[in-house]
């Protein structure tokens, strides 16, 4: 076997969280009196840590006010905690690959960018039947993908070299994490971004469906056939 664990990104490769993030944030703007933003807007804020989040969607003179991103990184930390799972699940599929891993007995693991608290909180209500072998999020002290600090740490904590690791993620801060951390990076269609992101941050392949991943695992070869 080439792989001995796999670690997930979150956020849009595990669960889609797109409107609950979307509307929270949108909750938070319109406390501000500002305009909210389309749903589909948000694939492109989220993947990189509630800050960004939060200055991507505040217009340009709040943006350059440090108390004033403190204070809508405060609200939306309020709001996503009242809404985060009224549309959030696992995407199609995922339940049938969590099963495959754990029945071939791989490692699995998750590193998201969402701060600690909600990564876990995410894991343990949305996906309590499988176990995790390592759950990290976002934590004081500790750099946000792409720095690969976290997924070095999950590789310590499996026991393995990251060589034996496979990464899955949405986006181009995920395959970035992976190759600086030494995994081969495969690039989750199902997700938030578009083959063009993802082929061009070094996703070793790419994948439209969980049931794809689990042929890819099954077979290495047919990655050759898969766009």
């Amino acid at each position: 076997m080439r792989y001995q664990a796999v670690l997930f990104d979150l956020d849009g490769t595990l669960l889609d969280t797109l409107v609950d993030l979307a509307e929270a944030s949108n909750r938070v703007l319109v406390g501000l009196g500002l305009k909210p933003f389309p749903v589909q807007d948000y694939r492109y804020f989220v993947g990189s840590g509630v800050r960004h989040l939060v200055e991507c969607i505040l217009p340009k003179p709040l943006r350059e006010r440090e108390k004033e991103v403190d204070a809508a990184i405060a609200a939306f930390q309020q709001e996503y905690a009242k809404n985060w799972q009224i549309h959030t699940k696992p995407y199609d599929g995922i339940a049938e690959l969590l099963d495959y891993l754990s029945a071939q007995e791989y490692r699995m693991g998750v590193l998201s960018n969402k701060p600690q608290h909600f990564t876990q909180l995410c894991v343990e209500t949305l996906l309590p039947a499988w176990r995790f072998h390592s759950v990290l999020g976002q934590r004081e002290g500790i750099p946000r993908k792409p720095h690969p600090a976290g997924a070095l740490e999950t590789a310590r904590l499996f026991a393995l070299p990251p060589s034996s690791i496979l990464y899955v993620g949405d986006t181009g801060v995920d395959m970035r994490t992976a190759q600086q951390a030494g995994m081969d990076a495969v690039g989750a269609l199902w997700g938030f971004r578009d083959a063009e992101e993802l082929r061009a941050t070094g996703a070793e392949v790419l994948v439209q469906t969980p049931q794809e991943l689990i042929r890819f695992l099954a077979e290495p070869a047919v990655s050759e056939q898969i766009p």
